[in-house]
């Protein structure tokens, strides 16, 4: 049977390394993010080294009508998705009330809404194949309230309890459902998020191959949460024995700009 694995936000960071993991497995590849040309770049290599059979779709995941369109031409095209990574996400660096409204209403649209019209729509076909794995990428910062990046701290923490509530609806379908939880990871995130030059930024000590390569092994194992290195463990157990204002002032200092 033809193994299909979809992966968005798949043109750079995480997204982008997971795909010659399941490339060697032997899956096809469904690849899905904004950037068609990287797109593309990554298609031709997957087809180079491994031979495999990749499609790819340009859609902004953060448009409803986008994610609709997506969904309709998998299912036109009779795509069975096996497993489902749902990996497009992005933050932003400041104060909530100083930071656009429309940017972090889209932040919630493709952290949260996106991550369960996807799940959703390839989710019911799984459970009937009484087979099926789905591996949504949340963050470290699920585990804590986060000052200067409010929103995405709290868009996590959704991904994370959304993804726990329907891992133990499926406990016995032969579907598994796996949260990555990385910490700060070395890639293009940070920009994009604008806080180059926040204290956090030196910690980021963990590459986006090796988070990757984790998260591979995790969801193929069906575990329910991957947490990539020792730093990111203790980053996760930290904020349940301390007050969560505590919690708070600790991640604001991290999420301060250096002078």
């Amino acid at each position: 049977m033809t193994k299909t694995v979809l992966i968005t936000g798949a043109s750079g960071g995480i997204g982008a390394e997971l795909v010659p993991f399941f490339a060697e497995a032997g899956y096809h590849l469904i690849l899905v993010a904004r950037s068609e040309d990287l797109l593309h770049r990554i298609k031709d290599r997957m087809e180079k080294d491994f031979n495999s059979k990749v499609v790819t779709y340009r859609a902004d995941l953060s448009i409803r009508n986008e994610r609709d369109e997506l969904i309709a031409k998998i299912e036109a095209e009779k795509h069975t998705v096996e497993i489902l990574v749902n990996n497009a996400g992005f933050g932003l660096h400041g104060t909530f009330a100083n930071l656009s409204l429309e940017k972090q209403l889209e932040m919630i649209e493709l952290n949260i809404s996106a991550v369960t019209h996807l799940t959703r729509a390839f989710l019911p076909k799984m459970v009937e194949n009484e087979s099926g794995k789905i591996l949504n990428v949340a963050s470290v910062a699920a585990f804590s309230p986060g000052p200067n990046m409010a929103v995405y701290y709290a868009s996590k923490a959704f991904v994370l309890s959304f993804s726990n509530a329907i891992a133990s609806e499926l406990k016995g379908s032969g579907v598994t459902v796996t949260t990555l939880c990385p910490g700060p990871v070395a890639t293009n995130f940070g920009k994009v998020a604008k806080f180059e030059h926040s204290k956090s930024i030196p910690m980021q000590s963990v590459t986006a191959a090796e988070v990757a390569r984790q998260a591979f092994d995790g969801v193929m194992a069906g575990k329910r949460v991957v947490l990539p290195g020792f730093t990111t463990k203790l980053s996760a157990f930290l904020p349940r024995l301390v007050p969560t204002a505590w919690v708070s002032a600790i991640v604001k200092s991290f999420q301060a700009t250096r002078k």
